[in-house]
């Protein structure tokens, strides 16, 4: 099979157009083939050597759940430990699933969160601020109800990690895990990956093209940020069928049967030598023609990887690639587990090399389809500059939309292009396939019921209802001057409407008979009442010192409260 090995390769790198790749198998506890192919990079034509760093994506999950075993062993940390008892401020919209999410529930994707992944997507949040959005996140699911992949999950784990250890997640497992094993060519950004000497370059497709794609960040750094040669991943591997360390138990017997153990139920497999898949802490936990494995794979612009590993026969495979999106990584493993246990092997490229030509066919078909749900002869309900402002989520952060030569464009957390016209008042994002980019993504305006576009809703996570921003407050209402005019009484249907400034300059109204109530810019010169969904008043101002009336806009009813005299009150 060694013979053959490098046919099987070459064969799937030129189908499936693969610039590099790294590869790594262990066969009865020891290191039997570790070898670069391709070229780590399109440009510099330079090869893949066993030293070259990739990014290993979600391989990096089974070193957050080794980390966290090695606090469990020294009696740290239990796996059941709610998360709220090491990290205080931590919150989630549901404020039982808040009190009760242990580090268990984090490691094996039971949070009840779906993806979420414009969070940590683009990379130009912190720690903390990623953190401090998960509560205005919503879930989809009761906690423990299913399994449900989460990389923030992994973020929030990594950061339990760093308060119980008292260090930073990155020196922690340098120290604990990388260093004992003698791992010598890795890092934990993408800035050092672009720094590093020999390291890859991320390649992605666009139908049947491949591009070389920019190096995108991963901020959830316990999630997917590790950079690693083939070499050190190979004794990565190698350590997790035993847990020893030149024969030393660093790792022991009990946390990684905690590892290794299925807890959440994932799916079950199209082909029947796969069957269910289940996850357990940092590890997919499966089969291959009836015997067990363990794996983790891993995907991001430019980059796939798999790590396989059979602990009954203390042998396992590591394929290392520079481009995305994947698939190809499973034949040679497969190929190689097949010689490993000495079984006539499966045709898995095959199988796969037919799947992968129609999938590009359909893309083109889907194309096609994309641009047949825009619709001719419509335009947007209001004027361009209607919808020109700030709208902002408290987790998804801000938007601005601005009007460009002949429509609309849009910004946000880096992102700044134009949009295009759907239908309506939809508007849709450009698609950019090579690159880490929400593509494809409709921005739906909508309007109160007094006409004025006041948020849009993007479908940014697939699994709940479209994010919606809220239109920012702008115009009159932000300025301290109009606010002091609009203070005083007003009159309707014979009663006084008391408006007043509090302390800190906001408005408050206050109707007889009732609470009183804080009045939140709204834009221009209108405000939406606090607490009351669907009430809002606007100020008329006849000229630049005077505002004579206010307007109530109720779901029912709109009506005119002019200013009352001064002596109205006596």
């Amino acid at each position: 099979m060694w013979s053959e090995l490098d046919s099987l390769v070459e064969a799937s790198m030129q189908e499936w157009k693969v610039p590099g790749l790294a590869l790594a198998v262990i066969q009865d506890g020891e290191i039997a083939v570790l070898k670069g192919y391709g070229v780590r990079d399109t440009d510099t034509g330079l090869p893949v050597t066993v030293d070259t760093q990739f990014l290993l994506c979600s391989i990096t999950k089974s070193f957050t759940a080794a980390g966290l075993g090695l606090l469990v062993d020294e009696r740290k940390l239990e796996w059941s430990r709610p998360v709220r008892e090491v990290i205080p401020e931590f919150r989630l919209h549901d404020p039982v699933a808040t009190e009760r999410l242990t580090v268990r529930d984090l490691l094996c994707h039971h949070s009840g969160l779906p993806r979420h992944d414009w969070i940590h997507m683009p990379g130009d949040l912190s720690n903390a601020q990623m953190l401090a959005a998960l509560r205005h996140l919503a879930p989809n699911k009761d906690l423990r109800d299913t399994f449900q992949y989460s990389n923030l999950g992994y973020l929030v784990a990594g950061m339990v990690t760093e308060r119980i250890s008292g260090q930073s997640y990155q020196d922690f497992t340098t120290e604990r895990l990388m260093k004992p094993l003698g791992f010598s060519h890795f890092s934990f950004s993408i800035e050092a990956l672009g720094a590093a000497e020999d390291a890859a370059r991320p390649h992605a497709m666009d139908g049947d093209e491949r591009y070389r794609t920019p190096l995108s960040p991963i901020r959830a750094t316990p999630a997917g940020g590790i950079n690693a040669s083939v070499s050190d991943l190979a004794k990565w591997a190698r350590f997790l069928l035993g847990g020893k360390v030149d024969g030393r138990q660093l790792l022991s017997a009990q946390a990684l049967r905690e590892m290794t153990t299925p807890r959440v139920h994932m799916g079950r497999s199209e082909f029947p030598e796969i069957g269910d898949s289940h996850y357990g802490l940092g590890l997919f936990c499966e089969q291959y023609r009836g015997e067990r494995t363990i794996a983790h794979s891993g995907s991001w612009a430019g980059w796939s990887t798999l790590m396989t590993m059979q602990p009954e026969r203390r042998a396992g495979v590591v394929v290392l690639t520079n481009r995305a999106p994947g698939g190809f990584t499973a034949i040679l493993t497969y190929a190689l587990l097949d010689h490993i246990c000495g079984r006539t092997p499966v045709d898995w490229f095959g199988r796969l090399a037919p799947r992968r030509k129609q999938a590009v066919e359909q893309l083109g078909l889907d194309k096609k389809a994309k641009g047949e749900v825009r619709r001719s002869g419509t335009r947007p309900s209001h004027a361009l500059e209607d919808y020109v402002g700030g709208y902002e989520h408290p987790a998804y952060g801000r938007i601005h939309i601005e009007q460009a030569a002949d429509g609309l464009a849009w910004r946000w957390r880096g992102f700044e292009e134009p949009l295009e016209h759907r239908h309506y008042d939809v508007f849709i994002t450009p698609d950019r396939p090579t690159v880490m980019h929400p593509s494809n993504r409709t921005l739906t305006f909508r309007y109160d019921r007094q006409g004025r576009i006041d948020r849009v809703e993007v479908p940014l996570e697939e699994m709940v209802d479209d994010i919606v921003f809220r239109r920012v407050a702008a115009g009159d209402v932000l300025d301290p001057a109009f606010r002091r005019l609009c203070a005083g009484d007003y009159l309707h249907s014979g009663r006084v409407i008391e408006i007043r400034l509090d302390a800190e300059g906001q408005l408050g109204m206050t109707v007889p008979g009732q609470p009183t109530y804080r009045l939140l810019p709204a834009g221009g010169r209108s405000f939406n009442v606090d607490t009351l969904e669907g009430y809002g008043v606007e100020f008329r101002r006849p000229s630049p010192g005077v505002v004579d009336a206010m307007i109530f806009h109720e779901p029912r009813t709109t009506a005119l409260a002019p200013r009352a005299p001064k002596a109205a009150k006596d």
